[in-house]
């Protein structure tokens, strides 16, 4: 696991994005789409941009911000490059999480930056204008931030990956369980003892209703990267056991291990990260409530009064 102390740390993120400008960044996400087929997850597009950046594995794991659970400086970056774009008209995004390019996008592989930001910029300042001028009983700064901030998308990821990385390892383990028993596994146990080779349990998936795939599972309650060698070191305990891993973690995998897990001529493993897990929270309702909120807005007519 990389970790950074802030300090020592910052000049490097800012080294580091210096080295990759917004503009960059802004014409990589609209070719990377081009070159994915007009569409793409976010971390098709993610590794798609830092490959065409050429950067490397210690420039891809600086973290945005000094909380350890911090997102990497370049996956805040990109996702505040496709929210601008998709602004700008050329970006669009599914409900699952897919991104793509519009009819104005498909056409374009490079945007000016500033008119980007200007344009952006201007629509924003006129949203606010308009929610200020709004005749709303809801007093402004509750609508603002005691609705939209509660039930933003990043307020309630960023709570739920607190509350992850702060289990106990023995809780996350049966958190792990649940979420394979509620994806279809059986047969799932807990089995993670010292001297184990970081296997912490196993698992049958039964494919069709006739195929059976014995799968073992690590559980990594991490804060930070994980590494090549933590796979190595996984597959390296799976020999003579099962063809078949997976790895459910909190933190990410640097390229080096996402290469690693699918090594040609190699057993295979499954990679979840910190944003996967979280979605898959979600989807089963696992600890996460998903609920419309239906806020009322009440206008008084003088009129009525006046006239009854």
């Amino acid at each position: 696991m990389i970790r950074y102390d802030w300090e020592i740390y910052k000049p490097h993120r800012d080294l580091a994005m210096n080295k990759v400008s917004n503009q960059k960044l802004y014409d990589g996400t609209l070719q990377a789409l081009h070159n994915l087929g007009g569409s793409a997850t976010i971390r098709e597009i993610h590794d798609e941009v830092v490959a065409s950046l050429g950067l490397t594995e210690e420039e891809i794991a600086l973290p945005h911000g000094p909380r350890p659970n911090s997102p990497t400086d370049i996956k805040y970056r990109l996702g505040w490059v496709r929210t601008w774009l998709k602004r700008y008209g050329l970006l669009e995004n599914s409900s699952r999480g897919i991104w793509s390019l519009t009819a104005e996008g498909r056409g374009k592989t490079e945007v000016d930056r500033k008119e980007v930001d200007r344009v952006v910029s201007d629509q924003i300042k006129q949203e606010k204008e308009s929610e200020a001028k709004s005749d709303d009983s809801i007093d402004d700064t509750e609508a603002r931030f005691g609705i939209e901030e509660s039930f933003s998308d990043e307020s309630w990821r960023e709570q739920l990956l607190t509350v992850l990385t702060a289990m106990d390892t023995s809780a996350f383990e049966r958190l792990c369980q649940r979420l394979l028993r509620e994806s279809g596994f059986t047969q799932v146990e807990v089995t993670g003892r010292s001297g184990d080779g970081g296997i912490d349990g196993v698992g049958v998936l039964r494919l069709a209703g006739f195929l059976s795939i014995r799968v073992l599972f690590q559980c990594k309650r991490y804060k930070g990267s994980i590494g090549a060698g933590i796979i190595r070191d996984f597959r390296g305990a799976m020999v003579g056991r099962s063809d078949k891993g997976l790895i459910v973690s909190t933190g990410n995998f640097t390229p080096a291990a996402q290469r690693e897990a699918t090594r040609d001529g190699a057993p295979e493993i499954d990679l979840v990260d910190g944003e996967q897990l979280i979605d898959k929270l979600k989807e089963l309702s696992l600890g996460v409530e998903t609920e419309e909120v239906i806020v009322e807005r009440v206008t008084v007519d003088p009129d009525f009064f006046h006239n009854i």
